[in-house]
């Protein structure tokens, strides 16, 4: 690792030649800086990077790729979306979207090592697949940045060059839970016992589920990534202590931060080992809590689109609602509002009228009560959702809907 200044930096950029494709640290890890001298310097390039976040290149030549859409690339016009289970993501930089760079946000070297930090995720698929094809694995060195274990260690002969910039972490902004929110999580957290392993999605109601989960006890962390709940659990001892919190990426507050860094019981993995089904299925009574924008009559999700546009994508979901039904004692639930307060819509829609995010899940849940998915026949499925789920001034029309889709509504 050659530590080099931005100017420096650039020279090496300028001699880049044709439109290179630049996979960069996502989520609330973006190497800000790195990625800005390589704007100033590229006149184009293809920038791919998963849940972006505001204040991306936002301009002429710059093409935005990524398997999960962020709101930093959510309505770009040059947004590509790619469909994929964030398990296969890795497969997708081997084979058909290989990068010619790779911009890493990490700790300063320690003992010829640096971290990834808080974002491990598809980063060590990536460099794997650069430096098969010879391209560049840029750092930015950021003592603010934690030092954490697992697969987030990397040699710093890894690394082709490194500017240093110290700044903060971002942090997402706080989301007070709602009565509806809260409602949510309590009927969830119904359903989680004693000893199960948490995977928690990343919204309002999974955060209001970690909440209400402070009386249990010896509960483990199995999951894509976790945030200040997390921390809340382990200050009210409801953490098993023998068993490492596991997950690909972090983030929350610069408490949170601070609680990962050198922090023995963390452990960061990439995502080809968090999101595989079959290590997720072999996880103690694995609870998965996810979200979804919709669910229908047939006990399907929709996480993905809005009015048919893409708003995120598949993320972890699809690999965690498969892992947690092979899990022993394990549970795929899907937890939402009833009702769009903004759209003034009901979130329960006879059938979805755009792709399936998930389906055949053990719950879902909503303020309003909880519906059995597994083990009932589809005409019980219906029902329960429509009783259970559905917001009292939607469930006439899903009754009348329902009988002529077919089901034996009552």
């Amino acid at each position: 690792m050659r530590v080099v200044s931005e100017s420096q930096l650039a020279d090496v950029l300028s001699g880049i030649g044709a439109p290179p494709r630049v996979v960069a640290s996502g989520n609330f890890a973006t190497p800000s800086h790195a990625l800005g001298v390589l704007d100033r310097t590229v006149a184009e390039y293809r920038l791919f990077m998963l849940n972006a976040q505001p204040g991306i290149p936002d301009r002429g030549g710059v093409t935005l790729e990524t398997p999960f859409v962020g709101p930093g690339m959510r309505g770009r016009r040059t947004l590509r979306y790619f469909p994929s289970r964030l398990s296969l993501v890795p497969h997708l930089l081997a084979q058909t979207l290989p990068p010619d760079i790779v911009l890493i946000h990490t700790s300063p070297p320690v003992d010829g090592t640096v971290s990834l930090g808080t974002e491990v995720n598809i980063l060590p698929a990536a460099i794997e697949a650069v430096r098969a094809r010879g391209g560049l694995v840029i750092a930015q060195l950021n003592p603010q940045m934690p030092y954490t274990f697992g697969d987030a260690v990397l040699a710093c002969d890894e690394v082709d060059y490194a500017i240093e910039a110290d700044q903060p972490l971002p942090s997402p902004m706080p989301r007070p839970p709602s009565e509806v929110s809260h409602a949510i999580g309590e009927r969830v957290a119904a359903l989680v016992d004693d000893g199960a392993t948490l995977q928690l999605g990343i919204g309002a109601v999974p955060d209001a589920v970690l909440a209400t989960l402070t009386r249990r006890r010896d509960l483990a962390v199995w999951s894509e990534m976790f945030s200040d709940g997390v921390l809340g659990l382990d200050r009210a001892g409801a953490l098993d202590p023998a068993t490492p919190v596991t997950a690909s990426f972090v983030f929350g507050t610069e408490e949170l931060y601070k609680w990962v860094d050198r922090n023995p019981r963390v452990r960061l993995l990439r995502t080809e080992k968090t999101n595989d089904p079959g290590l997720i299925a072999r996880q103690r009574s694995l609870v998965s809590v996810n979200s979804a924008l919709q669910v229908d009559l047939y006990a399907q999700a929709n996480a993905s689109r809005v009015r048919g546009v893409i708003y995120s994508g598949f993320g972890g979901q699809t690999d965690f609602v498969v892992g947690a039904l092979h899990s022993p004692g394990g549970r795929a639930i899907i937890a939402l509002p009833s009702w769009h307060p903004k759209a003034g819509v009901s979130t329960v829609v006879p059938l979805l009228a755009g792709p399936v995010t998930s389906f055949q899940h053990s719950f879902i849940v909503s303020e309003q009560g909880t519906a059995t998915i597994w083990g009932h026949d589809a005409g019980e499925q219906a029902q329960q959702i429509i009783d259970h789920v559905a917001h009292p001034d939607a469930r006439d029309h899903l009754r009348d809907t329902g009988r002529k889709l077919g089901f034996a509504v009552r």
